[in-house]
């Protein structure tokens, strides 16, 4: 299970409370991370690091007192916290000859197909010539709160591994393990060393979210972890500032917990499945029978619409699965319960005469 010699693509993902120590970034801890990676990299192996802490480094040259909750001060504290935050990842990189970049994200890159495979071929280059991408949300220039387009960093960590192929996701933070209870409210809980499956038991019973300084807590984790397990990505949660962590992870100690995959999903799949969907499509018991053994999404079984969305955009079918569908919206709603060949007479020639094919459909109970 912790045999990681094969491992070859690896995302680090470093939590906010033991990279950043008084509002500002432990350099002392940044530059001892920065070795264990290099390390990696001698070995051949490629990293890619999703970072936080740039929120907090812009209210520390603030002189906040207190981190906004404003938005608007949020995003002013983000951009000026980011170019500091890279600052330091290169002066400590830089020290083993090692450059990094940095990759902004916000979540309709990956929810877009087209900006999600053009960000896949970026990160995919920055490999191939030996830099360390460093990636966080562009909070900056996030319409929503910050936060919510991902939700956390976790969550981030897990799509990107998810969505270049990582065989190993560390995530790293203050969190030692994932215990069998909320070690913080009961004493005699007791770390979980490997999890097989994320049941609905292990959700309950994980606790609240984070600090203030980070915006995941233990269920985001869990959360994260499902996500990368669809990738068949094996994913470590372990304490950071255990000495040389990275090195024990590697070498197969016992630390943190492993979360094992079920099984691995194809990249579009994974796509579909991760993708916020833009609205729902109802069907009825029959239809949904037929596309669970992998047949099409026909009009005659939609009940209704709900949401705009376009042509080729992620939806739901019922709370079951995610599609892409092939007609909009607008085109849908004329075409409900109907056959088939009536989608060329309505819509005109070219047109697929279904709604979305077995390939494009994946169940959220896989």
């Amino acid at each position: 299970m912790r045999d990681f010699s094969r491992a070859k693509r690896i995302v680090v993902k470093i939590g906010t409370n033991i990279l950043t120590k008084d509002d500002s970034v432990d350099t002392a801890y940044l530059r001892r991370i920065a070795g264990q990676m290099n390390s990696l990299l001698e070995t051949g192996r490629e990293v890619v690091i999703i970072s936080s802490g740039a929120i907090g480094m812009g209210s520390g040259q603030l002189n906040l007192a207190e981190r906004s909750k404003d938005i608007r001060m949020r995003q002013a504290c983000a951009a000026i916290g980011q170019p500091l935050l890279m600052a330091e990842y290169r002066k400590a990189f830089a020290r083993y000859g090692v450059t990094v970049a940095q990759v902004l994200l916000t979540a309709e890159v990956l929810n877009n197909r087209k900006t999600y495979l053009n960000l896949r071929n970026s990160i995919e280059t920055l490999l191939k010539l030996g830099v360390v991408p460093i990636l966080n949300e562009n909070d900056s220039v996030s319409t929503d709160e910050i936060g919510s387009a991902f939700g956390d960093n976790d969550r981030l960590s897990a799509l990107v591994a998810s969505k270049i192929d990582a065989d190993l996701l560390m995530m790293l933070s203050d969190i030692d393990a994932l215990y069998d209870r909320d070690p913080r409210r009961h004493k005699d809980a007791k770390p979980i060393k490997a999890v097989f499956e994320i049941t609905a038991e292990i959700i309950r019973n994980a606790g609240a979210r984070g600090s203030t300084h980070s915006t995941g807590g233990m269920k985001a984790k869990i959360e994260a972890a499902k996500i990368a397990a669809s990738a068949g990505c094996r994913i470590v949660l372990a304490n950071g500032r255990i000495r040389n962590v990275i090195g024990k992870v590697m070498a197969g100690e016992q630390i943190g917990t492993l979360f094992m995959p079920k099984r691995k999903l194809g990249n579009r799949a994974r796509w579909i499945l991760n993708s916020t969907p833009t609205g729902t499509i109802e069907i009825d018991a029959g239809a949904m029978k037929a596309v669970r053994n992998r047949k099409s999404l026909l009009p005659s079984g939609v009940i209704a619409v709900k949401g705009n969305f376009e042509a080729g955009a992620v939806v739901m079918l019922n709370g079951n699965a995610k599609a892409v569908s092939n007609l909009s919206s607008a085109e849908l709603k004329q075409l409900v319960g109907k056959h088939s060949s009536e989608i060329r007479k309505a819509l005109g020639p070219g047109r697929r005469d279904v709604v979305a094919i077995p390939e494009d459909i994946v169940f959220l109970d896989f």
